[in-house]
């Protein structure tokens, strides 16, 4: 399996990878013996879509030049998105899934598994066909009617959105010859708009580390973002119950699980939607306040589900991540205060602060909102680290305007902030807008934001020097991490930026930690001498800081 994509695309292929075990299917790491590979795809903004697309075309080359009988599958996103159109532009695939489907997987590649051995291999090169495709893909959706709810509370990606293929598990399927009669055409299994969501007892093969693992509270979102397609290929804002939460919650601590990192399109929405009635028009902070406290007392909510985890017995942190500013509450505030276990780390893209930018991006958040937000936040949970992420030359977006947003930067001073370009994307209302901005002038704002950011990230970590932390110890540094210390993420945004080439750790053996203030893979690192155990929490004293990371020793 190619997986690409963010952690709720990782869940989607553990579950299909936990399927596949389930039917006696093995999985193996040399593609070259595969009888099927699958490419999970992600279609979320342009550069995703032509990785995804490069990846399906790549794995096609692959597969003719080596394997002539080996079944590519596509799933995730991209058949999702198009799903009417993949299956004519891409008829070297044997068969397109979506989202509904993951479950189903073992019978999906049976099935084109038996396709592949009675179609005629004839080798087609597939160089330059990837950039076609794609230029098709955008023609279709300039001329697509858009719904209401084609958004997702926050854009995720950034200038390396397109190069995050991973290759976590080339899958090898073992199964009986089938008799089943096919044509030429791929078989095309997706629902036009998705409904599903995993239970715990939905199988599960994780491609984590074992000390933490994402725990996929929701799925949909039910927001209108300008700027996002999300809800088309994710479907509306759907919960899962509190109870199959917790047992798989149960489950994983028992398997050694130190961090459980609840992700969701918007976290803040879980619970909402089991209401009797329920109503998806509660977005705005108003009236999402109003619906949240005519709730029953005893019903669902993110609250009830956090307390609830907090309560369960052993050493673990509560991270979570995806929240909608219009969303918070008091309550959950204070949820997080009284919880010890829910890490002191919050996620809440805000996207961007000026007041017309707010509104074009249709955020349903005010300037003011956002900023009385924050402030009852850092107050209400003492020694709380917030993240965000801001997009940067989104159409009509002003020197004034960027200026608002540059200020806030450095006056708020956000523990951890990143920042990317707006991506303009074909199917949203935000990529029709008048006043599109040209890629030099947002670069150019992607820059001055980070160097505001930059600033205020050293002064963060300076502060740190002399203070003792928990953390939570990843494995050994590799020369790579220790030569400079300086790393970026995709899915949140550029967290890190390299001065220079030199390391500013000495020489020595390190260990890779994180600690409360760090989501896995998106933040910063604790870089530590000593000797800990993996995947355990320690406690360390930080005795110096790179740019974005710290240095420790072992206490």
């Amino acid at each position: 399996m190619i997986s690409l994509g963010c952690a709720k695309n990782l869940v989607d292929a553990e579950i299909m990878l936990g399927s596949l075990l389930k039917s006696g299917v093995e999985i193996t790491n040399d593609a070259a013996t595969a009888d099927a590979v699958i490419v999970n795809t992600c279609s979320f903004i342009d550069s995703a879509q032509e990785e995804s697309v490069d990846t399906i075309l790549e794995s096609v080359e692959l597969r003719d030049a080596n394997r002539r009988g080996q079944a590519v599958i596509v799933s995730g996103c991209l058949s999702q998105r198009f799903r009417e159109e993949l299956p004519r532009l891409m008829p070297e695939v044997d068969a397109f899934m979506g989202i509904d489907q993951v479950a189903q997987v073992g019978e999906i590649v049976g099935k084109a598994i038996a396709a592949r051995g009675e179609k005629s291999v004839t080798r087609q090169k597939a160089k330059g066909k990837g950039q076609k495709v794609v230029e098709r893909l955008n023609e279709l959706e300039k001329n697509r009617t858009l719904s209401d709810h084609e958004s997702e509370e926050s854009l995720r990606g950034t200038e390396k959105f397109g190069k995050t293929k991973t290759v976590v598990a080339p899958t090898q399927l073992k199964t009986q010859n089938s008799k089943l009669k096919t044509d030429s055409a791929p078989f095309f299994d997706v629902t036009s708009r998705p409904v599903y969501i995993p239970d715990y007892e939905t199988p599960r093969f994780r491609l984590t580390p074992k000390h933490f693992a994402y725990v996929k509270i929701a799925e949909g979102c039910n927001h209108p973002c300008s700027f996002c397609i999300i809800p088309r290929m994710r479907g509306s804002h759907r919960s899962r119950t509190q109870a199959d939460i917790v047992a798989e919650a149960k489950a994983l601590i028992a398997d050694g699980v130190k961090e459980l990192n609840l992700i969701s399109q918007d976290s803040t929405y879980y619970g909402l939607d089991l209401r009797a009635n329920h109503s998806r028009a509660i977005s705005s902070p108003e009236k999402f306040s109003a619906a949240a406290k005519s709730l029953p007392a005893n019903s669902t909510t993110l609250c009830t589900l956090l307390r609830e985890l907090n309560a369960l017995p052993g050493d673990f942190w509560i991270r979570l991540l995806y929240t909608h500013p219009a969303h918070w509450t008091d309550e959950l505030i204070r949820t997080i205060a009284e919880s010890p276990k829910v890490a002191r780390y919050v996620d809440i893209p805000l996207q961007h602060i000026h007041e017309d930018m707010l509104q074009r991006m249709r955020r349903e958040t005010s300037q003011q909102y956002i900023v009385d937000l924050i402030a009852k936040i850092r107050a209400g949970i003492p020694g709380i680290a917030l993240r965000t992420t801001f997009i940067v030359g989104f159409p009509g977006e002003t020197e004034a305007s960027f200026g608002t947003l540059l200020d806030f930067i450095r006056d708020t001073k956000f523990e951890r902030l990143g920042v990317f370009t707006y991506s303009q994307e074909d199917g949203t209302l935000a990529g029709k807008m008048a006043g599109q901005i040209s890629d030099k002038v947002k670069q150019k704002r992607r820059k001055l934001a980070m160097a505001a950011q930059h600033k205020v990230a050293r002064e963060i970590a300076e502060s740190f020097v002399g203070r003792e932390i928990k953390v939570l110890v990843e494995g050994r540094a590799n020369a790579k991490q220790l030569q400079t210390a300086n790393v970026s993420s995709w899915e949140h945004g550029l967290i890190r930026e390299a001065e220079s080439g030199k390391s500013m750790l000495k020489p020595g053996n390190y260990l890779v930690a994180r600690g409360e203030a760090d989501a896995p893979d998106i933040d910063g690192r604790v870089y530590v001498r000593g000797k800990l155990p993996v995947g355990e929490f320690a406690r360390v004293k930080i005795i110096g800081h790179t740019d974005y990371d710290l240095i420790a020793g072992a206490v």
